[in-house]
């Protein structure tokens, strides 16, 4: 067993002792409803090379990544999951058909009571361990189920032609409207299923049609601004996942909480998730996905401030970019048209300061096809280029464009978004400004 030189480094240069780690990580445990009494004769033996079990090491990345005020790996930290999980670490069959139960008790509440407000957001620990179990054993050795109802191979191809529709219709119509469709098909199609009977290679597959849908769900749920409701719904697509065995599925779910967590200025947490997806579909990962993820990493860098990393990961995005092919790519990852990756670039280098580049990367993304709340946020990202750039008439005209795409379109997301652009009009002389200003507001005024 080799000492761990790294976390004594870490230690040290983060001023803290042995004893304040262990009371640092007893105390998040807590507040996750998780009972830990560590002391520092456990630190001690971590140091000799010993490697915690369950969610500890990502406890020891939170705490010692806030006191440095960086984030940490478990690389960093000396204690990188094996490659390979052990043979004989197996997952609760029992354990995943409870969470198949508790999944249907959300669906049917969030049928009934959709209007109510939803769970408050998890944070800490509590939000980081779902993809800690992902990325880590045990994996589920069989998901068969033993019910009444044979669950059919046609019957799944339903679920998976189902997230195809609903999915066509956030796009165009928005979370607001989509979310209770989805809903509604998931109580009454995708629960009495689960229930059924099948084998462990229709259940993989039943997972993976059901996760996909809950993850349709959880976006849905972000973009009418149901935060903590979304990451239910993610963290769900994300346990399905891991039962379906689908490594590319579930990173594409990880994915969705990274774009969740850059909304929600958790730039550290964005950031340590997009690397447990790069770090566990490693040779094997989604050139299309691996694009997305590497432009969010570069906005949340900027955001630290961290301008060298920001670019690498431009830098990085765009090399894997070059690499997508449609055909071999999940039906999920179709999400990653061209043009995505120039606006996310073109925000983080707003972000940083650079206006001029990011006026290219924003112009280009403007001209690349996309669907209607694309192009609206494509349209909303030029106007602000366009109005730091001292440019208000070319700024005025782009907004009234991002107006007419906008109608019909029932999200939260794109009038926040909208908002901010007419904050950002008002602020500037001139009637070309305050019309689009106006046309704004007329816009908003349209209760969802």
């Amino acid at each position: 067993m080799e000492p761990n030189r790294q976390l004594d480094a870490l230690l040290d240069q983060a001023g803290m002792s042995r004893a304040g780690l262990a009371a640092r990580i007893n105390q998040l445990g807590n507040d996750a409803g998780i009972t830990l009494r560590y002391d520092h004769t456990a630190v001690a033996r971590w140091l000799k090379g010993q490697r915690p079990r369950g969610r500890v090491p990502e406890l020891i990345c939170e705490i010692l990544g806030r006191q440095l005020a960086r984030t940490l790996t478990l690389d960093d930290i000396g204690m990188a999951a094996p490659s390979e999980p052990p043979a004989q670490l197996v997952a609760d069959v029992g354990g995943l058909n409870r969470f198949l139960e508790r999944a249907a008790v959300l669906w049917r509440s969030d049928q009934l009571h959709g209007e109510a407000p939803g769970p408050s957001l998890l944070t800490g620990a509590a939000a980081a361990a779902p993809v800690w179990e992902w990325e880590n054993p045990p994996e589920d050795l069989d998901v068969s189920h033993a019910g009444r109802r044979q669950v059919t191979d046609a019957e799944v191809a339903v679920l998976h032609a189902a997230r195809g529709h609903y999915e066509h219709l956030y796009r165009n119509a928005g979370g607001v409207a989509t979310r209770p469709r989805v809903v509604g098909f998931l109580t009454a199609e995708v629960a009495p299923l689960m229930r059924g009977a099948y084998d462990d290679r229709t259940g993989r597959k039943l997972c993976r049609a059901a996760g996909s849908l809950a993850a349709v769900c959880g976006i849905c749920a972000y973009d009418a601004d149901s935060q903590g409701l979304a990451q239910r719904y993610f963290h769900q697509a994300l346990r399905l996942g891991k039962a379906s065995g689908d490594r590319l599925f579930g990173g594409y779910v990880v994915s969705l909480l990274v774009n969740q967590a850059l909304f929600l200025g958790d730039n550290r947490h964005s950031i340590a998730c997009a690397e447990s997806v790069l770090r566990t579909t490693g040779p094997h990962a989604s050139p299309a996905l691996a694009t997305d993820l590497y432009a969010m990493q570069a906005k949340a860098y900027a955001r630290l401030g961290d301008r060298g990393s920001a670019h690498r990961c431009m830098r990085l995005a765009e090399t894997f970019s070059t690499r997508i092919r449609p055909e071999e790519e999940p039906e999920e990852t179709g999400y990653v048209q061209p043009g995505l990756l120039e606006v996310r670039v073109a925000e983080a280098l707003l972000v940083l300061g650079d206006v001029k580049a990011a006026g290219r990367y924003a112009e280009e993304a403007a001209r690349a096809p996309a669907h209607v709340r694309g192009r609206v946020n494509r349209l909303a990202t030029l106007t602000d280029v366009e109005l730091r750039s001292g440019e208000a008439e070319r700024a005025a005209a782009t907004a009234a464009e991002m107006v007419g795409h906008a109608q019909g379109i029932e999200s939260q997301r794109l009038r926040d978004r909208m908002r901010a652009v007419r904050d950002h009009l008002a602020g500037h002389p001139g009637t070309s400004a305050a019309e689009a200003a106006r046309l704004i507001d007329e816009a908003l005024q349209v209760p969802l």
